[in-house]
């Protein structure tokens, strides 16, 4: 908890905040309480490990594979329970599904966390007869994606530019957090639209190229940053 402190503090979280998240984390089954030898700590749990590793491809954009041009299809049987039924919307959106109808949502390729998330309905793989660019325009605002691309580019660039270039590691790392902080936001929205769907001078290859460009160049004196923490 301790280092967790530390790492956080450049980002102006304070420790009850740091405490408040990670039991709240604990309860909801992402972390694992454990003994370490330098007294209580935590681990992350195999669910938390196939959310990162999943998250991990989708910010980053590699490795994921092309698109097949089938659709993959959940027709979600009816949720009565409010709370339930909005935390499913938040939880597809987020794998990179959007509705065509209340039950009907549709995704550019499977998500291997939809088993854990005990989705009610059926699922399966389907190619579309008409343009797939009319399903996609139905599916997705590609209008407002494209602008906030746009905008997170421009505010992006001037978080990047704000850091002089002798700045500490921990200044580094908090600039680096709040860059990928604002770049994930876009999992809700664009799951890695195929590529060949999308409008000519697309803004989110633009940014998508800025991102990992300046993500990697940060990314030694912040993890430097990481490393002295956790092993003090």
């Amino acid at each position: 908890m301790a280092a967790l402190v530390r790492l956080l503090s450049p980002l102006d979280i304070a420790a009850p905040a740091v405490r408040t998240a990670i039991s709240r984390m604990v309860r909801q089954g992402w972390l694992d309480p454990v003994r370490l030898p330098q007294g209580p700590g935590y681990a992350v749990t195999p669910k938390c490990e196939r959310r990162l590793d999943e998250t991990a491809v989708r910010v980053y954009r590699r490795g994921a594979a092309p698109w097949s041009g089938r659709w993959h299809v959940l027709v979600l049987e009816p949720v009565r329970d409010r709370a339930r039924r909005e935390r499913l919307r938040a939880d597809l959106a987020f794998l990179g599904y959007a509705p065509l109808s209340e039950t009907t949502w549709i995704g550019p390729r499977p998500s291997p966390e939809l088993d854990a998330l005990r989705v009610p309905g059926h699922r399966f793989d389907a190619a579309y007869e008409g343009d797939p660019r009319d399903l996609l325009a139905r599916a997705w605002d590609l209008d407002g994606i494209g602008s906030a691309y746009e905008d997170w580019l421009a505010s992006a660039a001037d978080l990047v530019g704000s850091l002089p270039e002798d700045a500490p590691d921990d200044r580094v790392f908090a600039i680096r957090s709040r860059l990928v902080h604002g770049w994930r936001n876009f999992l809700f929205r664009d799951p890695g639209l195929p590529a060949e769907l999308l409008p000519p001078g697309w803004p989110g290859e633009k940014a998508r190229t800025f991102f990992e460009q300046e993500a990697a160049r940060l990314l030694p004196a912040a993890a430097a940053f990481v490393e002295r923490n956790l092993t003090t």
